[in-house]
């Protein structure tokens, strides 16, 4: 794996009149995260294939390695893991950074270990709720102690004292990341009976959920329940663990991929990304069909996605739009940003759950489109959006957030230089974003 890389202070994109040709996204950081995590606990060798190598993704790795599990890299980030039911070590201070996949599944995955485990992130990480998992894991004989602050990391794991077979009872409102977390470890709980995991409230952000069921069904194990059910109860049969399946080919990130398409959309294209097409088992695939319906070119095929539009230098126009976007919360940041180029005002509603991401993601994306010229309303849960009359220069602050400044590089094909202060913050999921950004605009053509 790579060593991180350095960052300017900032960086600026000229205006762009015209972005074409093909990119390979990276590996999907939310398909990485879950199959490192059941890799560890599978019985075992799995060679994990196409690997995103982020941030977000070392966090997992250092924390496995931290646990005792062995990681041999392999070559095309690639990584070989030896998995066990159970962590060699029941010992270890963990340090999870800013990623709230990581620590949400390595707490549920370690409340049942027996051992003794601390874990600790960034100070966003600190501000972001955990309560909501600890009190369903705590209802399953789990010993949980706040460091600091009640409902926030840093905490302490203590060995179990007992593990209820109660059915246990989790709100979905929060983050889809808690329902994730008791599903991964439902193993651990099932070794004497099965798991039933009831799903309390409206549950965000379904299609993560759904891509948790398909990485665990292909690490072996199967789970009784339906995603899309409003009350949905979700069972794992007792006795079920988690097989190799001797070689997992991680498909390229689908967040990633929409700000590409929305360069391809917004700047002629076409822009044709590879590593992920119409089979792609990942939610914010759905980012496409949303672009086709407010007047993109879209096309697929088997492993790509392909965005174009009829109109450059300003010519085109996106329909305006007044989306429910919960299903796909990561890749409405970049919809936010093609909203400056529509006809008239619009609106994106259900977003609540950008309030508690690496930053406040709805007041932070108000305040730096109103930098562009827009006039912004922001609501608990929602965004309303009228496009500038003209669009300004503006230095973009980032807030320490990769979505927020790889999103907002879109904004320089209102014809002005767009400059995204702190870049180096995109090393979370995409650490060469601006390399693979620049590759499809150098290929413009004077005049063109």
């Amino acid at each position: 794996m790579s060593a991180p890389r350095a960052y300017p202070a900032h960086l600026d994109v000229a205006p762009i009149e015209r972005a074409r040709g093909v990119v390979r996204v990276p590996g999907s950081k939310s398909i990485s995260i879950r199959a490192l995590l059941l890799a560890a606990l599978a019985e075992g060798e799995t060679e994990l294939v196409g690997l995103l190598d982020s941030d977000d993704t070392r966090v997992m790795r250092e924390a496995l390695v931290a646990l005792g599990v062995p990681l041999v890299p392999l070559a095309q980030d690639g990584l070989r893991v030896f998995g066990s039911a159970r962590f060699p070590r029941d010992q270890a201070d963990l340090f999870v950074g800013n990623s709230g996949l990581s620590a949400r599944t390595l707490i549920a995955a370690l409340a049942f270990m027996g051992g003794h485990y601390r874990l600790a992130g960034v100070a966003r990480m600190h501000e972001r709720p955990i309560d909501d998992l600890v009190t369903s894991l705590v209802h399953l004989g789990a010993r949980i102690a706040y460091l600091e602050s009640p409902g926030r990391l840093p905490l302490e794991i203590l060995p179990a004292e007992r593990t209820s077979g109660l059915p246990v009872r989790v709100r979905g409102a929060a983050s889809s990341q808690f329902l994730t977390g008791l599903l991964q470890a439902a193993t651990l709980l099932a070794e004497t009976g099965d798991c039933c995991i009831e799903l309390e409230g409206t549950l965000i952000s379904r299609p993560y959920v759904a891509l948790t069921l398909d990485v665990m069904r292909r690490f072996g194990v199967s789970v009784a329940g339906d995603v899309d059910a409003p009350a949905a109860t979700f069972r794992i049969a007792q006795g079920s663990r988690y097989r190799s399946p001797g070689r997992f080919a991680i498909e390229g990130d689908a967040s990633s991929a929409s700000y590409f398409l929305g360069l391809g959309a917004a700047a002629g294209g076409p822009v044709r990304v590879q590593g992920l097409g119409r089979e792609s088992v990942q939610g914010d695939i759905g980012f496409a069909e949303v672009l086709s319906g407010i007047g993109a070119t879209v096309r697929f095929g088997p492993d790509w996605i392909e965005a174009s539009s009829a109109g450059v230098r300003g010519g085109f126009r996106f329909a305006p739009f007044d989306l429910d976007l919960n299903h796909i919360p990561d890749a409405a940041m970049t919809l936010a940003v093609l909203a400056l180029f529509a006809k008239g005002p619009s609106r994106l509603r259900n977003i609540g759950s950008w309030r508690v991401k690496e930053t406040d993601r709805l007041a932070a994306m108000a305040c730096e489109l109103e930098k562009l010229g827009a006039q912004v309303r922001a609501g608990d849960d929602f965004l309303e959006i009228e496009p500038p009359r003209t669009f300004c220069a503006a230095t973009i602050k980032t807030y320490d957030d990769h979505r927020m400044a790889m999103a907002f590089t879109l904004a320089a094909c209102g014809g002005h230089r767009v400059r995204i202060e702190d870049p180096g913050c995109v090393a979370k999921t995409f650490p060469d974003y601006f390399e693979r950004l620049d590759e499809l605009l150098s290929r413009t053509e004077p005049g063109s």
